[in-house]
């Protein structure tokens, strides 16, 4: 061999050995980027996951207070179907009462309202009828208790039962409606009681 080829010689292995160490940094190189990107694609899968856990545990959350707002509402609405068909069943059995027992209401409910004023009282065409002999009497001793007066209206008032009385220009409507109506509240709070408790 000639000195020439010699040199070549060592110059390809010099170079041959630089080509492999180059290769093996870059080789350790790409491992240690392989590596660092497999444990932060690894560590973004969990945080991944645990977000969608998160999101997952927050959705069923919602969804289970959404569920109960529902089922607690539709309960309400059921409840409160009930106490207004409760109520209207009153209504119409107060509606039906008998000519002695209606008339007994409509005495106690006189007691209660009646003010110590001079009035009139107006009763539907459908009570004007029936009345009782001599109710105008006890109305006027009713009123007195209640230190007032009352005096029959001529006309029928336009109402279905009960009776309003006039003061001075001021009416107080005392129709079992209008009453129910006004303590709608109390009845609902007493009925929901009895129903539901």
């Amino acid at each position: 061999m000639t000195g020439l080829e010699k040199m070549i010689g060592q110059i390809e292995a010099e170079a041959k050995t630089e080509a492999e160490a180059r290769l093996s940094a870059a080789r350790a190189e790409a491992a240690q980027i392989i590596a660092q990107a497999e444990a932060e694609s690894e560590a973004m899968a969990e945080a991944l996951a645990r977000q969608a856990e998160e999101e997952a545990a927050h959705y069923l959350e919602r969804a289970r207070s959404s569920a109960e707002l529902k089922r607690r509402m539709s309960l309400l609405q059921a409840k409160q179907e009930v106490i207004a068909d409760v109520m209207e069943k009153a209504y119409r059995q107060l509606d039906s009462l008998g000519d002695a027992e209606y008339f007994e209401l409509i005495r106690r409910l006189l007691r209660r309202y009646a003010q110590p004023a001079d009035g009139e009282i107006c009763f539907s065409e459908r009570d004007k009828k029936r009345l009782p002999s001599g109710f105008e009497k006890e109305m006027g001793k009713i009123a007195a208790e209640n230190g007032g007066s009352l005096k029959l209206w001529e006309e029928a008032a336009p109402i279905d039962n009960g009776f309003i009385l006039v003061y001075g220009g001021v009416e107080e409507n005392c129709t079992f409606r209008a009453l129910m109506d006004g303590g709608r509240e109390r009845l609902q709070d007493a009925v929901r009681r009895v129903l539901f408790s």
